[in-house]
């Protein structure tokens, strides 16, 4: 792992339950902005059930998809946790 990819984990590990980040958010809390495509790549890769990149959003609120079950599993999980508002889930 490099030490982007190792920010980036640390980064959404600390994302609170109940709290979405966007790709561009983490991207920038691990120290290179304009890397939202390498953070999203990272996640779309993610299989460890204890990284929490259900938490990861589009900046549009979007969702995004989802490697471990699908879109209708990260919905799922996130509004288990309440951390989907009104807007989220008509997009």
């Amino acid at each position: 792992m490099t030490p982007f990819q190792r920010k980036v984990i640390d980064v959404v590990c600390a994302i609170p339950k109940g709290e979405t980040r966007s790709y561009a958010a983490v991207a920038e809390a691990a120290g290179s902005p304009r890397a939202y495509r390498a953070v999203a790549s990272l996640m779309a890769k993610n299989h460890d059930p204890a990284i929490p990149c259900h938490r990861v959003i589009h900046s549009d609120g979007t969702l995004g998809d989802y490697n471990r079950g699908g879109i209708l599993k990260k919905r799922r999980l996130l509004l288990q946790e309440q951390a989907l508002t009104k807007i989220h889930e008509f997009k």
